[in-house]
This record gives structure tokens, C-alpha cells and sequence, in this order.
């Protein structure tokens, strides 16, 4: 493949489109959630949201440590086999991918709800409230459908999955709607949030399966047989891709978690609030991640490296210099956004969004390093950076939110950030170096 500008245009092009598909959905997802998450903490008031808050985090802290990104395995392996007619070989990278899933179910589940059992009075949960979040535990199943996530993005059906997160978050909408009313307690809203997330998961299984089928990627489909034939070095790439994003967790859920056990569940309420407003800010930005993702990973398997590097360095620009503009929104109009949308008792947050959206936005300015890096076979080095940046991070948030609050923990978070792009930068430029041709031709 040449580095032609019109390629370069029809990658980008594609990106931009897949991305605009996503964010259709992911919008009205941002709007829905910032709505479910008001009526609970207008309904629950601030400690009981940040009880709320803890058993949700949790949950999502176990399910990200036991799964297995397979989504990342689809695409590192199957792009190969589905575009030479290898339906056999195709079906082998699916079956290891759901083999992963269904593994790290099952463990997500169990460790979850012993955690809770074990842990929770430690990181602040009330003691009457460790049964239902025992009981939550069951939703670690499915948060996150990552082999079917991963063959839609491969198949280019952004479409389709741009609705599941907005059917989860109106599920919990239209249930927090109701809990608002009845003025129902914590355990009403934890069955809302289980429902949401049930609900995204069968979504998104049906829309693969018939995706599968009409391509017809399901005829002699069977369970049986070698995991990873044909797929060198597949077991070292999924453990390197989990423990990854095992590591990136400490950024977000371990964070919140930490604040809830120092500073109690109200502070990990607002923490969490502020966060959401953040995380909602810098979305637009996020979702050309995932665009990126398959469009590297076609390029690797044809061996355009070149341009693959042209596409990273104009993602970066397009969804940095967009995140920047909202930087500052949140430093002129945080406060009176938070107040308006959660009330004026989580007004206080303002500061620590401004924070963690700082963080957001270098992060987005990163944002193609990582995926170049796993596309070109180095999930290692990713992994590698994340776990000394998060051991650091780890160790000093302790010390600097007893002195400095909630300010101090978005503060840390802003140099964690900080310090994971700039050792993505230097990672990639090692892997790239023997590339270059001006080296003793």
C-alpha cells in the first residue's frame, strides 16, 4: 500500500465516519447518563450515591482486572483469515475469543462477590449493604461483551453498536425515573444498573450473531478443537492486552476506591460525579480509539506501517486540539454544570473536574500511541509502562489526598497521565527506530 493522499484521506475519512457513527450514539449515551446518574444522587442524597458509587466501582474494578481484552484479539488476528476466505481459521479466533470471555466471567463473578464480602467494609461500603453487593457482583458477566465488540468493529458495523451503551443507560434512566419517585433506597438503583448492563450485553450478542450469520462466518461452527493453531504468539498477546488493562484501572475505579476508603463513601461520590462529567467531555475525542483500532490492524496485516504512522499523528491532532476546547469549558463553566446537573450539594466538585478533565485531554492528545503499539505486536510495551506509572501513581495517592483531598487526587491523576504518554512516546520511537531507513543502508 502507498502512503498516496488519497489513501491517507480514505483511512482518515473512514476513521472520522466510524468515530461520527459512534458518537451519535455515545451523545445520546452521554446525555442519558449524566441523567441516571442525577436522579440517583438527587434521589439518594451524597452519601448514599457515594455508597452507590463504591458497589458499582468495585464491581467494575474486578470485571476490568479478570477480562480479557478479546476484542483486541479479534482484531489482532482475524483481519488476516476474514479477508483471505479462511472461515475455518476465522472461526478458531472466535472461538478463543468467547473461550476468554466466558473464563473470565465465571472468575470476575466469583472474585467479585467474595471482595465484596471480605473487603467492602474496608473501602467504606455499610455493612447492610455487602449482601446486594455480593449480589451485584452477577453483572461482572456482562459489562462487557468484548468478542462481539470486537467482530462488529472488525466488520465496520459501527452503526449498530453506537446504540448499545445508550440502551443500557436508558434502562437505568427510565428505572432511576422511577426510583426518584418511589424514593426507593440503594438496592432499588444496584437492580436498575444490573438490569442496564444485562440489557447492552444481549444487544450486542444478537447484533454479532446475525452479523455472523449473514456473512455466513457460522456454517460448521463447533467449540472443539485447537484454541490457537495458526495464531502465533495468541496466548502471550491476551495476557499482555489484559494485564494492561489490568494496570489502567489504578487511574480510574482503584482511584475512586482509594478515595472512598481515605476519605469516605460522600467524597468518592463527588470524585465519581466529577469524573462522569470528564469522562462525558472527552468522549467525542475518546471514540476515535476504537475507529482506529481496525484500520490499524488491516494496515499491519498488508504491511503499511507508513501509514499507518500518518493516521496516528493526524488522530491525535483532530481529537486533542478538540479536547483542548473543552478543557476549557470545564474551567469557566464546571461549577455552575455541576450544579445544575447533579445539584448544588456536588457543586463543590468543580475543582477536581477541572482536574480530571485535564487529565482526559492529555490523554486524548495520546491517544494513538497505544493502539499503534498493540497493532505493530507490542502490547508489552504498553503494558510496561502502565505498570510503572500506576505504581508510582499508587503509592503516592495515598499520601497526597490525606494532605490535599480531592484536589490532590485529580492533581496526581493529571501527572499519571502525563507520565503514561510521554513513556508510550519513548516506547513507540524505540519500536520504530530499526524501521528507519536513513540508518547504515
Amino acid at each position: 500500500m502507498t502512503a498516496s493522499s488519497p489513501a491517507k484521506d480514505g483511512l482518515l475519512g473512514r476513521v472520522l465516519a466510524n468515530a461520527g457513527m459512534l458518537l451519535g450514539g455515545r451523545t445520546l449515551n452521554a446525555v442519558i447518563s449524566l441523567g441516571y446518574m442525577a436522579l440517583a444522587a438527587r434521589s439518594l442524597g451524597v452519601a448514599n450515591f457515594g455508597v452507590l458509587v463504591l458497589i458499582n466501582t468495585f464491581a467494575q474494578f474486578i470485571g476490568d482486572v479478570a477480562r480479557f481484552q478479546s476484542w483486541q484479539t479479534v482484531l489482532q488476528f482475524g483481519p488476516a483469515p476474514l479477508a483471505e476466505g479462511r472461515r475455518d481459521d476465522f472461526q478458531r479466533v472466535i472461538r478463543f475469543g468467547l473461550v476468554l470471555d466466558i473464563v473470565s466471567a465465571v472468575g470476575g463473578v466469583a472474585i467479585g462477590a467474595v471482595g465484596v464480602l471480605l473487603f467492602g467494609s474496608l473501602l467504606g461500603m455499610p455493612q447492610a449493604m455487602e449482601g446486594p453487593a455480593a449480589l451485584y457482583a452477577i453483572t461482572i458477566a456482562f459489562m462487557v461483551p468484548a468478542t462481539q465488540i470486537g467482530l462488529l468493529r472488525l466488520f465496520d458495523r459501527f452503526g449498530l453498536l453506537s446504540v448499545q451503551a445508550a440502551i443500557s443507560s436508558l434502562i437505568r434512566l427510565i428505572g432511576g425515573g422511577v426510583g426518584f419517585l418511589i424514593d426507593a433506597p440503594v438496592s432499588f438503583f444496584l437492580l436498575v444498573w444490573g438490569a442496564g448492563t444485562l440489557a447492552g450485553f444481549i444487544y450486542v450478542s444478537v447484533i454479532a450473531w446475525r452479523e455472523l450469520r449473514r456473512r455466513d462466518l457460522l456454517s460448521g461452527f463447533s467449540w472443539s478443537g485447537p484454541l490457537t493453531a495458526g495464531m502465533p504468539g495468541a496466548w502471550r498477546f491476551a495476557v499482555a492486552t489484559n494485564a494492561s488493562a489490568s494496570v489502567e484501572v489504578a487511574f480510574t475505579h482503584v482511584a475512586t476506591l482509594a478515595v472512598g476508603a481515605l476519605l469516605g463513601p460522600t467524597e468518592a461520590g463527588l470524585w465519581r460525579v466529577a469524573r462522569q462529567i470528564a469522562d462525558a467531555m472527552a468522549k467525542p475525542a475518546r471514540l476515535l480509539i476504537p475507529a482506529m483500532y481496525p484500520e490499524l490492524a488491516k494496515l499491519r496485516a498488508s504491511g503499511g506501517e507508513a501509514v499507518m504512522q500518518r493516521l496516528a499523528l493526524r488522530v491525535g491532532v483532530i481529537g486533542g486540539g478538540f479536547a483542548t476546547l473543552l478543557l476549557l469549558v470545564a474551567v469557566f463553566a464546571g461549577e455552575p454544570l455541576l450544579a445544575l446537573v447533579m445539584g448544588k450539594d456536588f457543586a463543590s466538585a468543580s475543582q477536581t473536574m477541572v482536574w480530571q478533565v485535564g487529565a482526559a485531554v492529555i490523554g486524548v492528545w495520546a491517544l494513538p500511541l497505544e493502539p499503534m503499539l498493540v497493532s505493530m505486536g507490542r502490547p508489552g510495551a504498553v503494558l510496561q509502562v502502565r505498570l510503572v506509572v500506576a505504581a508510582v501513581f499508587l503509592a503516592t495517592l495515598s499520601p497526597i489526598v490525606n494532605a490535599h483531598g480531592l484536589p490532590g487526587a485529580g492533581a496526581a491523576l493529571v501527572g499519571a497521565s502525563l507520565a503514561t504518554a510521554l513513556g508510550m512516546f519513548w516506547s513507540l520511537m524505540r519500536v520504530m527506530r530499526p524501521k528507519d531507513p536513513s540508518r547504515g543502508a
